[in-house]
């Protein structure tokens, strides 16, 4: 009887300080409850460079927090792709509602009224390579049409899938980014950086360890983790806070400066 106390103890403990993230961000300015989708904001936030500016090939990753209640735990994230002196963005991501899609459309549009963050970037002769290379990578996703809000497949799934197997990108995804470690049946890969390794049950409950990331350690699809370049720490929910710093939507404070 003791014992099973204090198995009920410590699960409420876990449970507690894996939501307590989540509630917090509920709570704060950062999220907004309720709201209609289509009304919600998808104008242009100014972050990809003009295409009429930029005659250079371009690769950008983005994130944002998910829309409604859904960002108090998560993000979306998606590609963008300019070759060379195209002018305009292709966009590569995978939704809820149409699975995988490729096609035109505003690089850094709000995700339906929060403002996206630039995760990784490349340009010129390092991007047409890695948007050639993106092109051979898309007919190869394994769950095109499958689509799971926990643990996955679902977008991030998508965009850690590409990002492995794109490692000059570096990209590192927002720890709220839930879905980036579902691996399926596989439980050892790449990070999603492409600069370490990770452990992974179904998405579930997993560790990771790259230069890029830092340390996580993921446990019902929420991560908490170190990352010693910021330095700071990562929560569940709130995503990363700097020593000396607020946590910056979505959880992206370090990648958003690079």
């Amino acid at each position: 009887m003791h014992a099973l106390l204090k198995w009920i103890a410590g699960t409420l403990l876990l449970l507690f300080l894996l939501l307590t993230g989540p509630a917090i961000m509920a709570m704060s300015e950062q999220v907004a409850l309720g709201g209609s989708w289509r009304t919600a904001d998808r104008s242009s936030t100014g972050l990809a460079p003009d295409p009429a500016l930029t005659p250079e090939a371009v690769v950008q990753v983005y994130g944002a927090r998910a829309f409604n209640w859904r960002g108090a735990f998560a993000a979306h994230t998606w590609i963008a792709v300019k070759p060379a002196g195209a002018d305009g963005y292709t966009l590569h991501q995978v939704t809820r509602w149409r699975g995988l899609s490729t096609g035109p459309g505003v690089a850094d549009a709000h995700w339906f009224g929060n403002r996206p963050h630039v995760l990784a970037e490349l340009r010129g002769a390092e991007a047409e390579r890695a948007i050639e290379r993106i092109g051979t990578l898309l007919p190869e996703y394994p769950w095109p049409h499958l689509y799971r809000v926990w643990p996955g497949p679902n977008s991030n799934t998508f965009t850690a899938w590409i990002t492995r197997r794109v490692p000059e990108l570096r990209a590192r995804l927002p720890t709220i980014a839930v879905g980036k470690d579902y691996l399926d049946s596989r439980m050892v890969d790449v990070a999603p950086s492409g600069t370490g390794v990770q452990f992974s049950v179904q998405g579930l409950l997993g560790i990771l360890i790259a230069p890029e990331e830092g340390l996580e350690v993921n446990v019902l699809g929420l991560v908490m983790g170190i990352d010693p370049q910021a330095p700071g720490i990562k929560l569940p929910g709130i995503g990363q806070v700097r020593f000396g710093r607020s946590a910056e939507s979505p959880g992206t404070a370090a990648a958003s400066d690079r």
